[in-house]
Order: C-alpha cells, then sequence, then structure tokens
C-alpha cells in the first residue's frame, strides 16, 4: 500500500503465529469503526477535532467559478441522497433542467449517476460534467429526458460547437459493457454530440501494472537492463501517460475551443475522478494551491463518491476491488510538478504525505465510500481530518518556488506528454527503501535555500535595529 516492508525476527513459532494472526486481524478490520482513526488522538493536541472538516463548501467553490448563472442552476434534488445514494446531496444542472427531467435520466445512467456540473471556467464558459454510462444494451434503447439532458448541457455556454462525450474507457470495454446491459451514447440518439473513446484501462490492469512496477522497484540488486524492461513492461508510465492526455484533451476544449465536455467511464468514479481533477488542476490556478487541491479532492473525489476504502483496502472484503486509482491521480500531478515547479504552492512532500495518510486510516477523511455513508458514521464528530493536520503543519508543505497565478488565461498548463518527458517516481516507489535512500528534490532543497536566506535576511535586519545611530555598516564592516 505505502511501499514500506518490515521484518521480524521471532525465535519461537508460537510467538510468530500469534503476531502472524494479530497482525492479519488488525490490518484488515471487518468494521469500519475499528479503523484506527475512530481511535487515535494526537499526543499533543495540536488541532481539535473540527478543524479541517470545513474546507469545502460547495456553495462558495461554485460561487468562485461563477455559478449559479444564466446557465447553470443548484437543483436540491439530491439533497437528502435520494436521487442517487452515491452522489453528493448539491448537484447542478442546466438552468433549464427541471428536477423531474433528472428522475428520468436517473433511471437510465448506471447506479443513477446522472449528467451533472462538476468544473465551469468563467472565461470561455465552456463546462466540464461528469456522469456514469447510460443503459443503452444492445437493444439500443434510449431515453428522452437523458437525451434532453445532454442537450441541454451541450447549449449551456454561448458556444455553438457540438458537446465532446468523453467515455476514457478503451471502446472494446464499451461494447462489452453493451452486451451486458449498459454502454455508450449513441450519436445518432444524442444531438449536438462528438463521442470520443479514449482507452484507460480498468482497476484490474491497473492493480497488475503496480505490482510488476513493484517487483523491479523493490529489487536493489537488479540489473538496469532488466529494470528499464520491467519497467516497460509494467506498463504503468504508458498509463499515466495516457491518463494526462486525456485530462489535456478536456482541458483544451474548455479552455481553448470553448467546449462543453461530458466525462464518464463505467461507474464514473475512477477514470472521471482523474481526469475531470486533473483537467481542472490543468485549467485553474487555484487548484493548484493547497487549499484549492483540498477542495479539488472533496469535490471530484470524496464528493462524487471515489471508493476510497474499497480501492485502498481499509477493510477486509473484496480483493479485486482494490485498485491505485488515486495513486495514479497523484504521479499525474507529481509529473505536472516536476514540469511547472513554480506553478504549484505545495511540494513533493504534500503529495507523499496525502498518499501515506489515504492508507494510514488515521484520519477520517478518506474512510468510507461515498459522502452518504461518511455522514452516516459522523466521521467530523467521531475523527480528526488530514485536513486539519495540514493546516497545523502548512509551512511543511509549501512550495518556496510558487508564483501564484491569478488569471485563468496565464494560468493554463499545457504540458509536453512525450514519452520522454513522463518520469519514474523514485521519491514515492523507493521512499521507505533503505538501500536506495530517496534524495532530497531539486525543488525542496531550492526551498530550502531560500528559506534559510530570507531567515538570514531577518536576522540582519534585527541586528541593523540594534545598531546605535553612531555607527554605520559599509561594506560589511561596522564604522563609527
Amino acid at each position: 500500500k505505502t511501499f514500506q516492508s518490515f521484518t521480524f525476527i521471532i525465535p519461537k513459532d508460537r510467538e510468530c503465529q500469534d503476531v502472524y494472526v494479530t497482525l492479519s486481524h488488525f490490518s484488515k478490520p471487518e468494521k469500519i469503526s475499528d479503523l484506527y482513526a475512530f481511535h487515535y488522538v494526537p499526543q499533543l493536541k495540536k488541532f481539535s477535532r473540527d478543524s479541517g472538516w470545513s474546507v469545502f463548501d460547495h456553495s462558495r467553490e461554485f460561487l468562485r467559478m461563477g455559478v449559479p448563472n444564466e446557465h447553470w442552476r443548484y437543483s436540491a434534488a439530491n439533497e437528502n441522497f435520494e436521487l442517487c445514494s452515491t452522489y453528493p446531496n448539491w448537484l447542478y444542472t442546466p438552468t433549464s433542467a427541471s428536477d423531474k427531467l433528472l428522475e428520468g435520466s436517473a433511471k437510465f445512467r448506471s447506479r443513477a449517476r446522472i449528467p451533472v456540473l462538476t468544473y465551469y471556467h468563467p472565461e470561455t464558459q465552456a463546462s466540464i460534467c461528469r456522469s456514469s454510462q447510460p443503459l443503452v444494451g444492445i437493444n439500443q434503447r434510449r431515453s428522452s429526458e437523458d437525451e434532453k439532458l445532454l442537450l441541454l448541457m451541450a447549449e449551456a455556454g454561448p458556444s455553438d460547437a457540438n458537446m465532446y462525450v468523453v467515455d476514457t474507457r478503451p471502446r472494446i470495454n464499451a461494447l462489452a459493457n453493451k452486451a451486458a446491459g449498459k454502454g455508450y451514447e449513441s450519436e445518432g440518439s444524442y444531438e449536438k454530440m462528438d463521442l470520443k473513446f479514449i482507452g484507460i484501462q480498468n482497476i484490474h490492469v491497473m492493480r497488475e501494472s503496480l505490482q510488476k512496477l513493484m517487483e523491479v522497484a523493490s529489487n536493489p540488486n537488479i540489473a538496469m537492463s532488466d529494470f528499464l524492461t520491467g519497467l516497460a513492461g509494467s506498463g504503468w508510465l504508458k498509463h499515466i501517460k495516457k491518463i494526462l492526455e486525456t485530462s489535456l484533451f478536456i482541458a483544451k476544449a474548455v479552455g481553448k475551443e470553448a467546449r462543453n465536455v461530458l466525462v464518464h467511464c463505467s461507474d464514473g468514479w475512477d477514470r472521471t475522478a482523474q481526469t475531470c481533477s486533473l483537467a481542472s488542476l490543468l485549467l485553474d490556478p487555484y487548484y493548484r494551491t493547497i487549499h484549492g487541491f483540498q477542495v479539488l479532492i472533496c469535490k471530484e473525489w470524496l464528493g462524487f463518491g471515489h471508493k476510497f476504502s474499497d480501492r485502498c483496502g481499509h477493510l477486509g472484503d473484496d480483493p479485486r476491488e482494490v485498485s491505485p486509482v488515486f495513486l495514479q491521480f497523484l504521479d499525474a500531478v507529481w509529473q505536472l510538478q516536476r514540469q511547472f515547479p513554480c506553478s504549484f504552492q505545495f511540494g513533493e512532500k504534500f503529495l507523499l504525505d496525502l498518499h501515506s495518510h489515504v492508507y494510514s486510516c488515521q484520519y477520517g477523511t478518506f474512510l468510507g465510500t461515498n459522502e452518504k455513508q461518511r455522514a452516516e458514521l459522523k466521521l467530523s464528530e467521531k475523527t480528526y481530518s488530514f485536513w486539519g493536520h495540514v493546516w497545523e503543519n502548512i509551512n511543511d508543505y509549501l512550495n518556496a518556488l510558487h508564483k501564484p497565478m491569478s488569471e485563468f488565461s496565464e494560468g493554463m498548463l499545457t504540458p509536453d506528454l512525450s514519452p520522454q518527458c513522463i518520469e519514474y517516481w523514485r521519491g514515492m516507489y523507493n521512499q521507505h527503501d533503505g538501500l536506495l535512500l530517496a534524495r532530497e528534490s531539486w525543488m525542496d532543497r531550492v526551498g530550502e535555500i531560500l528559506r534559510e536566506n530570507e531567515n538570514r535576511r531577518k536576522e540582519k535586519r534585527i541586528i541593523e535595529q540594534e545598531i546605535p545611530p553612531t555607527l554605520s555598516i559599509h561594506d560589511g564592516l561596522l564604522l563609527a
């Protein structure tokens, strides 16, 4: 989970067996209330239990983007999680889309995850929407409500161009889903729509890819040729590249072409979360600040029901549900940090600690599979938030090279995604390897130097203030 291995030397077989049974029990508890977060109390009481839980407020965030407006409105259709149990209790939809229309669309979407707004670009007035796959099937079922909703989304803005529907799955996977009663939008049924398949693989392929990667990454004695062959054979960097390419396509469509985009995969909580959040990160400088990045994760991952507890294996459930979906997102963000070191307020340490605590279960932030479940568990009352920990230790995460950008037009990132520019993240995959100590990144080192220089300047100003007025400093010498 966190690429850390331990070796226990226990001389007696009976004690060894007892330790194994105990570790197996606590590593995969049966109930979510048995996780560490429900028992953790900070030793120094640095921050309160309610600290960090109010980082995200949907109305404040959408107002920042300029919503509601003439094209988009807030809907209370899911206020009690009755329309869709895995969606947030806040939804933003086209102004002309009634709640009854949303209910009709919900019957035609996998797990009732209807198309809704997730990002609005205030300058181009284009949008990113997300959903799950439609229930078309081999009989080509149709839904007038779903078709009407997508048409309203396509028309929500000043552009007359068709809306992109980005199906992040390989086409063959989408066809297989169609045979199972699900599928994808037919361009003959939906107006003003351009369907585009991408080809990001599913959770099972990604899980196997990471396993292959760690076979070579965890071996300090491996030959260079074998390491490079194994790295290529794992397909890991190829997958990261494909995720970034998809996200860049979405960002360009919204930020350059002013075209609306609807994104989905199968159920809309894995590949959809990856690409919508990365596209927003490319478009919006706010999401590259620490607070903005927290808001982005709260909105795209926690709010729209990424199944953290299932994908991270917090409980002893089905191991086939485990997959490094969120890790791939963090890896992609790190790739962007490498190319744009001055564009992010946070450094590599923030990503590493975030990944660690997604799995540690020390905080309640990433427990559960959706917002409804988290509300029922009363996590904000019974556990501490990781975001509270971040704000208490904010100086540990700041990137001294960060140069804020206030305007959307100057803030869009366009990374170079040629194969030579996609790197192996040694700081993540070898961070605990005693024989391959991960070196401090150059960004962190430069930041440390800048902070040291600033501290020296402060000390110099203090000393100068203490010098009697009859004395002066010239070329480093104290003169009377």
